[in-house]
């Protein structure tokens, strides 16, 4: 049986690769995502490892406010220059640096547009001269206040040269401010920059004004052990001689720390990854299925003439998965391969857009490589497991018969169909309606799923009537009737085929459903509330958002014409131990006056100091009211207690608390970091923008637009994302095109008889060529149509369960639609041409011949 099988393979090679496909993209993007991540961890271990080489022991403030890279940068408590003396008199130190060290000193270049970073910071710091790893290649080290250096990366990208004048933005300054650069540094190995990170270096007065806020501070301590003192007892020694209030580590810990946090991101980009190879290997999975189903069934004379000569059912069975092994375990290998060019070309890519982050040496972690063969093979031998058992049950006398493969009933099927859709639609419920006892994530993919299978299952009974229905459009020639047949013949078969193609036109059109949702949703609700003509704000593409000075308010609020000029500032704080979003507001009508906020209790029309406003979603989870008092602990400075004053009517445009003005000296950016300004009736717009835009002239980070400009630029950063998702589900349309070329061409080896008898009475190559693409038109437009409906439908409910998010308006892209119905056509239209070709060079006698 070994034998007869490994020639069975052997002589059935072409249809096995077409199959083996598509496990290989899926392992592909499974062992891809373990590389590249594996790659970046690394090298961002040597990265820091690099960074913190010279520091014995490092010291720095505990952050005030704990927060998240989702939810913004987390700032930690500056440290009082006597802290400096301290350290230096604790035994064992040999010195003690004070260093400023933080985001947000963004470079001019040389084009007048801020240099941008996608992911590593943006530093300012204090210079504090040369070391084994940090040297000067041009010029000097800065001794005026107005002069800097920065790192030769930075240069480079910026275009500037020693000895020109630069503009700067700050943390605590966004206005530009100019200074002369006087060198440029680099880094040992002859390296630029190290993880591709923007440094501006100000004498150490200046680092800690322009982004501290704070003379005579520093973000941290650089601790330099004595002869024959380890780090680890030095460490615990400051510690001790410190307290509590301080954080105190090796450098060593730091690097590590510092690591973790960027591999935890990481992390959720290979969940991403994987997540989109979950889908390509589900669609894989109908393709196998379809294969291995219509390959026992062209066998079935074969295996019944085995069964005949004595072979068991279990020989049978054998056969056929030690067939899907072989398939498996050649596509692990090519999809491995094939995982570790993507992972390295991936890694390369991210390297350079994080702005030249020098990569670790390519490694293939043992993750990748049992996740691959593991995936590979089970969905392959799983996928196969049920046409071996339907070949088992082959007759011998099957042996003595002339090959065919009558349908069966559906009523099985359709049955276990309409239970498994049912689970799935539960678990959605549960998930979406938010009873999923905290496992929401896992219920709603497992309903999906579901679905899907369930879907599919249910797609054999509706296949006959809807496939006759749309070959009726192809009707008016004999080759549109025969497709029309063809493709309506083996319900099942055509049902796989289109299933296959329905998950990723499913998902596309879910995802497009509910960000046009979104997006329409955003607007719709800033359309009714923002009560301004324009808006200063920039594209937010980091952690720290733009901000411009405030003066900018005062003076637009001079100009003839402006009504009120409000800017909006906002950050992580903890409000009674509790991180919350608050904003505050430079003027106290805005509320009311530009965001429509409407008062359920007590005065929102004004704050005073020690006074705040809070939503009513705010005021009824933290159970507070009119007069209560709670504890404000910003990211800056020192916790205060604040007495409610009012409490408004929650909206997606409101911030759940709101602080008064004098707050946000205290936030991360004390600056505004979006500006309304609103119009007296009869005043032009036109007239008024210039001027504003060139009160922010100077801060190149924002730009001035009118209300609808702006609503469309904040709506229009969904449409980044759905392209990215539309780019990595196109994976699994690719493996459904696959899917039908596959069936199409067993097919046609399936019908060789039946083609030439077609040819011998009349059926031209052309007429032919045009049956079999009519077959893969109809195929592929059944597929796309449950896609579509199925998609819509599961980007609905998700909708609905969105609506007390802000998602309000359910938006269908009937014009997307139509173009994935459009593509689908012209995707059957490809699949057939080898397929078509195939069959029309059929030789008409030999055919009429085959057995």
């Amino acid at each position: 049986m070994f034998r007869a099988t490994l020639k069975s393979l052997l002589a059935r090679k072409l249809r096995l690769i077409l199959s083996g496909l598509a496990v290989v993209l899926g392992v592909m993007f499974v062992s891809g995502a373990f590389v590249l991540t594996d790659t970046l961890g690394r090298s961002f271990d040597a990265v820091f490892a690099d960074g913190f080489s010279e520091i014995d022991v490092n010291v720095a403030g505990k952050p005030k406010v704990a927060v998240n890279e989702m939810e913004g940068e987390q700032v930690a408590a500056p440290l009082p220059a006597a802290t400096v003396d301290r350290v230096k008199q604790v035994p064992g130190v040999a010195d003690a640096v004070g260093v400023v060290n933080a985001d947000g000193a963004r470079l001019i270049g040389s084009n007048g547009k801020v240099v941008t970073s996608f992911g590593p910071p943006q530093l300012g710091e204090n210079w504090t001269g040369e070391s084994e790893l940090l040297r000067l290649r041009e010029g000097r080290a800065p001794q005026a206040d107005d002069e800097i250096v920065i790192n030769a990366g930075l240069a480079q990208a910026a275009k500037v040269k020693v000895g020109e004048r630069v503009g700067v933005l700050t943390a605590f300054e966004s206005k530009r401010r100019d200074f002369t650069l006087v060198g440029l540094f680099g880094y040992s190995g002859d390296r630029d920059s190290i993880g591709g990170v923007n440094e501006v270096m100000f004498t150490t007065p200046v680092a800690q004004k322009l982004m501290l806020g704070t003379p005579d501070t520093f973000s941290s301590i650089t601790v330099t052990a004595a002869g024959g003192v380890t780090p680890e007892a030095l460490r615990d020694d400051v510690a001790g001689a410190l307290g509590a209030d301080f954080d105190v580590k090796t450098g060593e810990q730091v690097a590590a720390d510092q690591a973790a946090g960027l591999k935890e991101g990481l992390q959720f980009f290979n969940r991403i990854l994987l997540g989109f190879a979950a889908v390509a290997l589900l669609v894989g999975t109908f393709l196998i299925l379809n294969t291995f189903s219509i390959i026992v069934a062209q066998r079935t004379r074969e295996l019944a003439l085995m069964r005949a000569i004595g072979a068991s059912r279990r020989q049978v069975i054998g056969s056929v998965v030690l067939e899907a092994i072989a398939v498996g375990l050649i596509a692990s290998v090519l999809g491995l391969a094939a995982g570790i060019g993507i992972g390295a070309l991936l890694a390369w890519v991210f390297g350079n857009l994080a702005g030249g982050l020098t990569l670790a040496g390519l490694g293939v972690p043992a993750a990748a490589v049992i996740g691959a063969f593991s995936v590979g093979t089970v969905i392959t031998v799983v996928a196969a497991l049920l046409p071996a058992l339907r070949a088992s049950r082959i007759p011998p006398i099957a042996a003595m018969q002339d090959v065919a493969t009558p349908d069966r009933p559906l009523t099985k099927i359709t049955v276990a169909g309409g239970l498994v859709t049912a689970v799935g639609a539960v678990l959605l419920f549960l998930g979406l309606s938010g009873n999923a006892g905290g496992q929401t994530l896992p219920t709603i993919l497992g309903g999906v799923l579901f679905a899907f299978i369930g879907v599919a299952l249910l797609t054999p009974l509706i296949s006959r009537p809807v496939v006759s229905l749309l070959g009726a459009i192809f009707a008016w020639s004999v080759p549109g009737k025969l497709g029309r047949l063809n493709s309506g013949r083996n319900p099942r078969r055509t049902a796989i085929t289109a299933a296959a193609l329905m998950v990723g036109i499913a998902l596309v059109t879910g995802v497009t459903v509910i960000l046009d949702s979104a997006k329409g949703s955003i607007s719709a609700l800033a359309q009714d509330n923002i009560k301004a003509e324009l808006v200063i704000a920039g594209v937010q593409g980091g952690p720290r958002p733009p901000s411009f000075d405030p003066s900018v308010l005062e003076k637009a609020a001079a100009i003839p014409g402006v009504q009120l000029a409000d800017g909006e500032y906002g950050d992580m704080v903890k409000i009674d131990g509790q991180s919350t979003w608050a904003g505050a507001s430079s003027d106290d009508a805005a509320l009311q006056q530009i965001f429509g906020a409407k008062a359920t209790a007590g005065d929102i029309s004004r704050l005073a100091p020690g006074q705040l406003l809070i939503s009513s979603d705010t005021a009824t989870s933290r159970n507070l009211s009119v007069g209560s008092t709670v504890t404000v602990q910003p990211q800056r400075g020192e916790a205060r207690t604040y007495t409610v004053t009012g409490i408004y009517e929650s909206s997606q445009l409101l911030n759940p608390v709101t602080l008064p003005a004098e707050a946000a000296r205290e936030f991360t950016v004390p600056q505004p970091i979006q500006g309304f300004v609103q119009l007296a009736p009869g005043t032009s717009v036109s007239a008024v923008q210039p001027q504003v835009e060139a009160l922010v002239a100077d801060s190149p980070e924002v730009s001035v637009a009118d209300r609808d400009a702006f609503i469309e630029q904040q709506a229009g950063q969904l449409d980044g994302l759905l392209t990215m998702i539309q780019i990595l589900l196109a994976l699994a349309i690719v493996i459904a095109v696959l899917g039908i070329v596959n069936t199409l061409a067993l097919s046609v080896l399936e019908r060789t008889r039946e083609l030439g008898l077609l040819r011998a009475i009349g059926l031209r190559r052309a007429q032919t060529m045009r049956m079999i693409t009519v077959e893969a038109v109809v195929i592929s437009v059944f597929g796309a149509l449950l896609g579509v409906v199925v998609g819509t439908g599961l980007g609905a409910a998700v909708v609905e369960a969105l609506k007390d998010e802000g998602i309000t308006d359910l938006i269908l892209p009937w014009s997307q639609m139509g173009i994935f119905l459009g593509l689908a056509a012209i995707v059957g239209v490809v699949a057939a041409v080898l397929p078509a070709i195939r069959a029309a060079r059929i030789n008409v006698l030999g055919a009429i011949a085959h057995d």
